[in-house]
């Protein structure tokens, strides 16, 4: 099981950040960025709302940085590790721009682009963009198989596309909490990212489906991982995951300020290799 890394600083979800981060900006983002990529993480996640209701900030946050912007950014500053847009709202975009944009981004980057995709759970936003909520479900559906269609392809129905995606075959990732977000994730995608779901329930879904060889199963460990201070609590919880079928963690962890913080990836590094 793998490490992922649910990036601090571009995002500000209530009980799910340190102190540290709500002051913090790009010198700091680099400097975890770059922590992560030279200790061997799997990714690095960016996640989209353009805007959130005042409403909702108390559950979900406030704070979300563009993914576009930021990967790009994070491209420059890491040599390895991966970048993943954890998750696009499908229905916000346009797939062929997707496909241009984040193609490019996968160019600039040599070819470590992730694409983390979902339906969208937010109806203000929906309204906010001139986006159809009602039937979110299908048209995710359909522009999945467009931009399957259309990834690292400099040709599509008469116009130029450069430059383009260095693969046609993307690496998607499919997030939700439904059976129906699992079977999207298996059609069209290499990998799912659950959340909300108890253990009996994951277990449940993952069984039942028939997923190819190598396909993915992103699960987070939840609250904020303490590895130096709470190892044994940090590997139990990692190895309950693995347990659950789990091929990649996405974690996110305690610190007092960024030094800290990257000493705690360096010890959850270490605990999960040992695993």
């Amino acid at each position: 099981m793998r490490l992922g890394l649910s990036t601090p600083i571009v995002t500000a979800q209530p009980g799910l950040v340190n102190e540290w981060e709500l002051t913090a900006g790009p010198d700091e983002l680099v400097r975890v960025a770059q922590a992560a990529d030279d200790l061997g993480y799997d990714h690095l996640t960016c996640s989209e709302h353009v805007g959130v209701p005042a409403a909702d900030a108390a559950e979900r946050g406030g704070v979300y940085w563009d993914p576009l912007a930021t990967l790009s950014f994070l491209a420059a500053h890491t040599r390895r590790i991966r970048l993943a847009t954890s998750v696009l709202v499908l229905g916000y975009h346009q797939p062929l721009a997707i496909a241009k944009r984040y193609g490019t981004l996968d160019v600039l980057s040599g070819g470590r682009l992730v694409l983390g995709v979902g339906v969208g759970s937010l109806a203000p936003e929906f309204d906010l963009l001139g986006a159809d909520w009602a039937g979110r479900g299908a048209v995710a559906d359909e522009r999945l198989a467009q931009l399957r269609a259309w990834w690292g392809r400099g040709s599509v129905d008469g116009f130029t596309v450069e430059p383009h995606a260095t693969s046609t075959t993307p690496t998607i990732w499919v997030g939700g909490r439904t059976r129906r977000s699992l079977r999207r994730a298996v059609e069209f995608g290499a990998g799912w990212v659950p959340f909300g779901l108890g253990g009996a329930q994951l277990r449940e879904f993952l069984a039942a489906a028939e997923a190819p060889s190598g396909f993915e199963v992103l699960l987070s460990p939840g609250p904020l991982l303490d590895p130096a201070g709470d190892a044994d609590g940090v590997r139990s919880r990692l190895a309950r995951l693995r347990d659950l079928g789990a091929t990649v963690a996405v974690c996110k962890v305690a610190g007092d300020d960024v030094a800290h913080y990257c000493d705690q990836l360096a010890a959850l590094h270490e605990i999960a290799e040992a695993l």
